[in-house]
């Protein structure tokens, strides 16, 4: 739910989009239309046929105007009937009260009738910014609050959960959500090697962030996919594989390109505009991590400068030849079309 306004001269005159830029650009009546356009854009993909929709959490920036993502799926809940909504997802380390996630999803499954997927997100490195949190701690917190919501979710109350970063005395969430033992888990990420672990550990699906080269999505699902036999003991399957594809339909490719491509190039110039230390603070992504191949040479999309590498998935046409879609993922299926398949229970495999 981005922010469609910002200045023709915005970046000349600014380096970020996110945590900096004056809030004074927001006219709060242009976004009383926004979120009711917004809204009913969501609501029209159940009558055309949609499986899921989504929501998403950012923070103090013009890309996502989606602080509160429950808020969202909340007037969803009561506008559609049928189609899943998919929270992708709530930023765990930013809570001091992670119990307060699993009693909001709660409620949002039960006043859905069960149709809630929980997404569960460590949250961009600019978000260590937003809520003062130190980004060596973030995976610490992700893990430890993932565990307590699941745990809220499954044991009977009142219990008491004690660990590094969180202490609740009574855990005994009213109400229990709708799907036992819980809502489907869906984990999004960017290709760190640590959430790749987790997820496959879990046998969560893995959602792959849409804004780097097609090579290095593949690179993403190869390794899940390598983890998963190796340490974990199991194929991976397409119903827990999936790709956030950008996709416009037009009448022909010739009119689709020409309504659809500015609206590209904002999002990839402006929306996505922030510096690299904003997204890779200290401590927020691992040294292994960084060290990998697919982040070394990861292009991110704000960085291509011609619609020929948008088209050839990021990658400039000198360099080698990218793979093919069949060998990437075996995952063109992918979760939103199984989210009812999907692995929901957390079964960690052990570590090696």
């Amino acid at each position: 739910m981005p922010w469609p306004d910002l200045p023709a001269d915005f970046e000349q005159k600014h380096d970020s989009a996110w945590l900096t830029l004056p809030n004074t650009l927001f006219d709060p009546r242009r976004g009383q239309a926004l979120y009711t356009d917004y809204l009913d854009q969501l609501v029209a993909a159940e009558r055309l046929g949609f499986d899921v929709i989504g929501v998403n959490e950012h923070h103090q920036n013009a890309y996502g105007l989606m602080p509160s993502p429950n808020i969202m799926a909340a007037a969803l809940t009561k506008m559609t009937s049928r189609v899943k909504i998919l929270v992708l997802g709530s930023a765990l380390p930013l809570y001091d009260h992670p119990l307060r996630v699993a009693e909001e999803v709660a409620m949002l499954d039960v006043m859905s009738g069960g149709r809630m997927i929980a997404g569960m997100v460590v949250g961009l490195g600019v978000e260590a910014y937003s809520y003062e949190i130190n980004p060596t701690f973030m995976r610490e917190r992700y893990r430890e609050a993932h565990d307590l919501i699941v745990r809220a979710w499954t044991e009977p109350g009142p219990f008491h959960f004690e660990g590094k970063h969180y202490d609740f005395r009574f855990v005994n969430v009213w109400p229990r959500t709708y799907q036992q033992p819980h809502p489907p888990i869906w984990i999004p990420g960017s290709g760190s090697i640590e959430t790749i672990r987790f997820v496959a550990e879990r046998r969560y699906p893995f959602i792959a962030l849409p804004y780097s080269q097609f090579d290095v999505m593949c690179e993403h699902f190869d390794v899940l996919r390598e983890y998963a036999a190796t340490h974990c003991g199991y194929d991976v399957p397409p119903s827990q594989i999936g790709w956030l594809a950008m996709i416009y339909v037009g009448e022909t490719d010739t009119s689709a390109r020409e309504e659809f491509e500015p609206h590209f190039w904002y999002l990839a110039k402006k929306g996505l505009r922030l510096p690299r230390e904003y997204m890779f603070p200290p401590g927020h992504t691992s040294v292994e991590s960084q060290l990998r191949p697919g982040h070394a040479k990861r292009k991110f999309i704000s960085l291509i400068s011609s619609w020929k590498e948008a088209e050839d998935g990021g990658t400039p046409s000198s360099a080698a030849p990218r793979p093919s879609a069949r060998s990437c993922a075996k995952a063109s299926s992918g979760p939103g079309a199984a989210s009812s398949r999907a692995s929901s229970r957390s079964a960690p495999c052990p570590t090696r």
